[in-house]
Protein backbone atom coordinates (compact mmCIF):
# COMPACT_ATOMS: atom_id res chain seq x y z
CA UNK A 1 0.00 0.00 0.00
CA UNK A 2 1.38 3.75 -1.06
CA UNK A 3 1.35 6.83 1.63
CA UNK A 4 -1.10 8.57 -0.62
CA UNK A 5 -4.72 9.21 -0.94
CA UNK A 6 -7.15 9.30 -3.35
CA UNK A 7 -9.19 12.87 -3.75
CA UNK A 8 -12.88 12.87 -5.66
CA UNK A 9 -14.71 15.75 -6.87
CA UNK A 10 -18.24 16.11 -7.02
CA UNK A 11 -20.35 18.51 -8.75
CA UNK A 12 -19.43 22.10 -9.73
CA UNK A 13 -15.67 21.10 -8.01
CA UNK A 14 -15.43 18.38 -10.88
CA UNK A 15 -15.98 20.73 -13.34
CA UNK A 16 -13.93 23.78 -12.02
CA UNK A 17 -11.32 22.01 -11.32
CA UNK A 18 -11.09 20.14 -14.67
CA UNK A 19 -10.89 16.58 -13.02
CA UNK A 20 -12.54 14.03 -10.78
CA UNK A 21 -9.71 11.99 -9.46
CA UNK A 22 -6.29 12.29 -8.34
CA UNK A 23 -3.87 11.05 -5.65
CA UNK A 24 -1.67 12.75 -3.44
CA UNK A 25 0.93 12.02 -1.20
CA UNK A 26 0.49 12.02 2.43
CA UNK A 27 2.58 12.45 5.84
CA UNK A 28 1.89 9.92 8.62
CA UNK A 29 0.01 12.40 10.82
CA UNK A 30 -1.99 13.69 7.50
CA UNK A 31 -5.42 15.15 8.15
CA UNK A 32 -8.69 16.24 5.26
CA UNK A 33 -7.54 19.88 6.10
CA UNK A 34 -3.37 19.17 5.10
CA UNK A 35 -5.07 17.69 1.96
CA UNK A 36 -7.05 20.75 1.02
CA UNK A 37 -4.21 23.37 1.84
CA UNK A 38 -2.01 21.37 -0.57
CA UNK A 39 -4.01 21.42 -3.48
CA UNK A 40 -5.45 24.89 -2.56
CA UNK A 41 -1.73 26.36 -2.37
CA UNK A 42 -1.59 25.17 -6.16
CA UNK A 43 -3.25 28.73 -7.11
CA UNK A 44 -6.45 29.47 -8.87
CA UNK A 45 -8.49 27.40 -9.68
CA UNK A 46 -7.84 25.12 -6.71
CA UNK A 47 -7.94 28.42 -4.57
CA UNK A 48 -11.73 27.49 -4.78
CA UNK A 49 -11.49 24.63 -1.91
CA UNK A 50 -10.65 27.20 0.91
CA UNK A 51 -12.82 29.83 -0.55
CA UNK A 52 -15.68 31.48 1.30
CA UNK A 53 -17.54 28.86 0.82
CA UNK A 54 -16.27 25.04 2.72
CA UNK A 55 -16.23 22.30 0.88
CA UNK A 56 -18.28 19.15 1.85
CA UNK A 57 -16.10 16.24 3.29
CA UNK A 58 -16.45 12.31 3.46
CA UNK A 59 -13.43 9.63 4.00
CA UNK A 60 -14.02 6.61 3.05
CA UNK A 61 -17.62 7.12 2.51
CA UNK A 62 -18.01 8.70 5.63
CA UNK A 63 -18.98 12.60 6.51
CA UNK A 64 -16.05 14.44 8.22
CA UNK A 65 -14.32 17.17 9.46
CA UNK A 66 -11.16 18.39 8.24
CA UNK A 67 -9.38 17.26 11.49
CA UNK A 68 -9.94 13.71 10.19
CA UNK A 69 -6.76 12.01 10.35
CA UNK A 70 -5.95 10.27 7.16
CA UNK A 71 -4.55 6.70 6.56
CA UNK A 72 -2.53 5.56 3.45
CA UNK A 73 -5.40 4.04 1.32
CA UNK A 74 -8.18 6.34 2.54
CA UNK A 75 -10.71 7.79 -0.21
CA UNK A 76 -11.37 11.72 0.51
CA UNK A 77 -14.25 12.97 -1.41
CA UNK A 78 -14.84 16.60 -1.93
CA UNK A 79 -18.15 18.23 -2.49
CA UNK A 80 -19.38 21.48 -3.05
CA UNK A 81 -21.49 23.21 -0.02
CA UNK A 82 -25.45 22.13 -0.45
CA UNK A 83 -27.79 25.24 -1.17
CA UNK A 84 -31.55 24.49 -1.14
CA UNK A 85 -34.18 26.60 -2.27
Amino acid sequence: MSDTVTVKFFARLRETLQTDELELPISTQGTVSDVIESLASRGAPWDVLQGDQPVMIAVNQTMARPTQPLSPGDEVALFPPVTGG
